[in-house]
């Protein structure tokens, strides 16, 4: 059976006419169905953004959500696993740091410090021209002492004396050297020695108070750069 497309769409169009004070109720079916496919695709329109777009937004939330506590549970699961060790560790951490804290002196231990220094010099025959400690830098954790030397003596001697440093019981480094020979064949060392200590209470309270002001100036520099 042929359709008259032509025939078909003048039919259709015809429905659509004089609907102008008609019930719905009496349209011709075309209309009827188109106004019903508007109502539904309104219905669902409105349902969508009225109610079930903030499910969805609800439903990704609470998704993201239990991501995120999977992976927590799964982190936590593994450090129990390893709990005991990771407490191994932090012995061995712990040690390591009481070793290194050893080898820093106190506030009182600074002056037999600079004591020793100028004996391991004097022990190796070495003629002190200056030892003048300078100002005392204070870190986050600990404090600085530079001490400018000069010595003269041979070169196995301050050598050896540089070896006395890096043994002896507490931190010292020595840093900037300069050999220069002298006229007569000896050597002289100009040299920056640091050495390191605790911070004394007052000075640690400082240290944590400034630490804590500058992270709020850096804050508020940040805030209002925005």
């Amino acid at each position: 059976m042929k359709i008259d497309i032509k025939q078909f769409a003048q039919s259709l169009a015809d429905q659509f006419r004089g609907l102008n004070g008609r019930h719905p109720g009496m349209w011709p079916l075309a209309p009827r169905i188109m106004c019903a496919l508007g109502v539904t695709v309104a219905v669902v329109a409105l349902g969508y953004f009225g109610y079930w777009s903030s499910q969805f937004e609800d439903q990704e939330r609470l998704a993201a959500e239990e991501t995120k506590l999977r992976d927590e549970y799964k982190l936590k699961i593994a450090q129990a696993i390893n709990l005991e060790e990771l407490q191994k560790q932090r012995l061995q951490v712990d040690a390591y740091v009481e070793g290194l804290e050893k080898q820093l002196p106190s506030k009182a231990d600074m002056d037999a410090l600079l004591s020793d220094i100028n004996q391991a010099g004097v022990g190796r025959g070495l003629q002190f021209e200056l030892f003048k400690p300078g100002q005392v830098v204070l870190r986050e954790y600990y404090a600085e002492l530079p001490i400018d030397i000069r010595v003269s003596g041979s070169y196995h001697d301050i050598g050896s004396f540089a070896g006395d440093m890096a043994n002896l019981s507490r931190i010292v480094t020595l840093n900037n050297m300069t050999l220069t020979t002298r006229q007569d064949g000896t050597l002289t060392l100009d040299a920056i020695a640091k050495t390191f200590r605790y911070l004394d209470p007052d000075e640690a309270a400082a240290q944590r108070e400034a630490a804590l002001k500058d992270k709020k100036n850096k804050k508020a520099k940040k805030g209002g750069a925005k």
